[in-house]
């Protein structure tokens, strides 16, 4: 079985890279970065795929051409939602042989959304990481219609680091869509200040998903390393970026407000605090963690209070037994049954295709005319007047 997997960000890199990992054995894969105004930096694709070669960077037309030549049986598009549905039923419509397409979401994916789904909804396999969320998104498509099979894999990066000692470490996980307002996040930086200052045999390091000139997955207004600067540094805090397991692996404590790195911190046995100051709910991408143990507050932080999680959370959440997983065998009939009806967009038709159109710009269009900000969106809606 040969397969080739599409990444557009860092965080879907890493997926990939991960996912690739654990194709059975005899599989060939081929792993590719489409250009996009997330497309991430060297650093960043280094950090990813670890000890793999690493990955060009392709136009979206490349990437046509590369499937052309190497009629890959699945492709697996490990990509943002919009992205997805540009590439499955655009830029990769009309293969032949047509390849099982294969997607889905690369950490915490509770609650199942709608949004998550529809976009997505051209393929014939969505891959999630606990049984909790297969249930719900099997409930999202069995209401909705379109889509394929959802399959079961466990974070293919939840895996015990071999020989981890103890560490000096606290390490803080940003990510860049919660807290979103600028003042939750200084007292997020001022609580580490705190901890740094009353415990000086601990390294505290603010561990960063890009650095400020880097793109990452979601768009991030508040910076930690700018705030920090902006605060006067009025404290003892380092800031790196780099791959998480590294830091792990030095780690006495972990903190975040709801990255999928706490689930790393659990598998590497490294205790943690999720921090509810901000509230314990979908917004804020943490109410998976509710009953898990996890929970604290800033206050908590301060005093180094690191805990444990419950072993009836883990069992129900991401650290099933490695024999529940099926995403490989559905992949594997899927592949076995061509030819096969395939999935079905559930944004085909007419009043989509205006919505497509601009974001297919966004994947083919080169990465200059994308600046962000308002500036970018005046060019998009020039160059697409241009084409009527």
């Amino acid at each position: 079985m040969r397969v080739l997997a599409i990444a557009d960000s860092d965080s879907y890199l890493k997926w990939a890279a991960c996912l690739l990992g654990d194709l059975p054995a005899g599989c060939a894969s081929e792993l590719v970065v489409v250009r996009t105004p997330i497309a991430p930096s060297a650093d960043q694709i280094a950090a990813a795929v670890g000890e793999l070669p690493a990955p060009p960077v392709l136009t979206a037309r490349a990437v046509r051409r590369l499937a052309e030549r190497s009629r890959p049986d699945a492709i697996l598009v490990a990509c943002t939602g919009p992205v997805v549905d540009v590439l499955v039923s655009g830029v990769l419509d009309g293969l032949r042989p047509r390849p099982v397409f294969v997607t889905g979401l690369p950490g915490i994916s509770v609650p199942a959304t709608d949004k998550a789904w529809i976009y997505r909804s051209g393929c014939d396999l969505f891959v999630v990481h606990s049984e909790r969320e297969v249930a719900e998104f099997a409930a999202v498509a069995a209401r909705l219609g379109g889509g394929g099979a959802v399959g079961l894999a466990r974070l293919p990066f939840l895996r015990p680091a071999p020989g981890r000692g103890g560490g000096d470490r606290v390490v803080f996980a940003t990510q860049a869509k919660v807290p979103r307002a600028r003042e939750e996040r200084e007292r997020v930086l001022r609580g580490l200040a705190e901890l740094a200052a009353a415990r000086p045999d601990l390294d505290v390091v603010v561990k960063l998903r890009a650095l400020e000139d880097e793109q990452q997955t979601h768009r991030e207004r508040h910076h930690y390393q700018r705030l920090w600067r902006e605060l006067g540094e009025p404290g003892r805090l380092r800031f790196e970026a780099g791959s998480m397991r590294e830091h792990l692996a030095h780690a006495a404590g972990f903190v975040t407000v709801s990255s999928t790195a706490a689930l790393e911190a659990i598998a590497q046995d490294v205790p943690l605090i999720v921090l509810s100051d901000f509230g314990v709910n979908a917004e804020m991408i943490n109410l998976v963690f509710e009953g898990s143990g996890l929970l604290g507050t800033l206050d908590d932080l301060a005093r180094g209070d690191f805990r444990r999680a419950e072993p009836r959370w883990t069992a129900a959440n991401y650290f099933h037994p490695a024999g529940r997983d099926d995403w490989t065998g559905l992949l594997t009939g899927l592949v076995v049954a061509r030819p096969r009806v395939p999935a079905r967009s559930l944004l085909d038709g007419p009043e989509h295709a205006a919505a497509r159109r601009r974001a297919r710009l966004r994947v083919e269009v080169p990465p200059n005319m994308l600046r962000a900000g308002r500036r970018a969106e005046r060019r998009v809606r020039r160059y697409l007047k241009a084409l009527t």
